[in-house]
């Protein structure tokens, strides 16, 4: 069986610190790296050496890395910065030597970490693309609680509108879906993935009269994956893609950008969706929120995505070993 996961603090002022005790709630070995004297009054923690070293039942186990400042609850220090950005290192360093099964990562202030330590990657996914030398990556969005499951991978991410249609080009679209492919058949236990392909335009462009990307480039690239034994569906109306029965014929989706695929998932399985990085050469899952300051430190926060984000790091860092 794999180690356990390691569940890094993220941003101490934010929301992670009072998760971080829910991580004891889904059922899979697990270690939380950060500075304990950031968890709730009252948690239950036991320091140790190692993510495998046992602890009393009951008790979170602690790698402990000891940050410059306390946490003030909604109120980033620019002080530990340094401290998030090397707990993230050090779980990276964890999984490449299989100490940990995988890393699940409480969410980050980009803004606090340009602050503080002029963090220089645009968030968590391309920073853990860094260390792990440089892969090729993309993000996924998985639901855990409906069924069919809705998984989706856009192929443009964090970039305005506008820019899309210039972004989304054919080698946007090829490498998405052939980095979606090799993850569902590695840490999904999918042998033969079918992936559904949203089309850019209204309708899929509706035969050319609504935009010609469709006609022009996407259904060429889909063919050309095609005769490489890959089983594709589309370009499909996006309109259409999401209900149940839809989601039936397809095990994930690969859309166009941001918004065309987050917000089916998170109008789906708002509390349960868990955030994947596909590609890396180690297990990475994360809850599917932010830092929420503005509730931070009111013991209000759902801890249900980190429990499923947790859930799914495992079941990956599983099918990683099977396979």
């Amino acid at each position: 069986m794999p180690a356990p996961i390691v569940l890094t603090c993220g941003e101490p002022a934010g929301i992670g610190p009072e998760l971080a005790p829910h991580a004891l709630n889904a059922g899979v070995p697990v270690v939380w790296i950060g500075d304990p004297d950031h968890l709730p009054r009252g948690t239950a923690w036991q320091a140790v050496d190692a993510p495998s070293q046992p602890v009393p039942a009951g008790s979170l186990p602690v790698l402990v890395h000891r940050f410059a400042r306390p946490a003030q609850p909604g109120e980033p220090d620019p002080a530990n910065a340094a401290g998030v950005i090397e707990v993230i290192a050090r779980a990276v360093d964890l999984a490449r030597s299989a100490a940990a099964g995988g890393i699940c990562t409480l969410p980050i202030s980009k803004q606090a970490l340009k602050q503080g330590a002029d963090f220089p990657f645009p968030g968590h996914t391309e920073y853990l693309a860094h260390l792990a030398g440089g892969c090729d990556v993309a993000m996924m969005l998985a639901s855990t609680t409906v069924e069919p499951p809705c998984r989706v991978v856009p192929a443009t991410i964090h970039i305005p509108l506008d820019q899309v249609p210039e972004a989304f080009t054919r080698d946007a679209l090829t490498r998405a879906l052939r980095i979606t492919h090799a993850a569902l058949i590695r840490d999904f236990g999918i042998e033969r993935p079918r992936l559904a392909v949203a089309g850019l335009n209204p309708h899929a462009g509706e035969g050319g009269t609504m935009g010609r990307a469709e006609i022009d480039w996407m259904i060429p690239a889909l063919e050309a994956l095609r005769g490489e034994g890959m089983t594709l569906l589309g370009p499909l109306p996006a309109d259409t893609m999401f209900h149940a029965s839809a989601r039936a014929r397809w095990d994930a989706a690969i859309c166009a950008y941001h918004d065309q695929g987050l917000i089916p998932i998170k109008t789906l399985d708002f509390a349960g969706g868990v955030n994947v990085t596909l590609g890396l050469p180690f297990v990475r899952t994360s809850p599917d929120h932010g830092t929420a300051f503005d509730i931070a430190g009111r013991g209000i926060a759902d801890p249900a995505s980190t429990i499923a984000a947790l859930r799914m790091a495992w079941d990956m860092a599983v099918a990683r070993a099977r396979a």
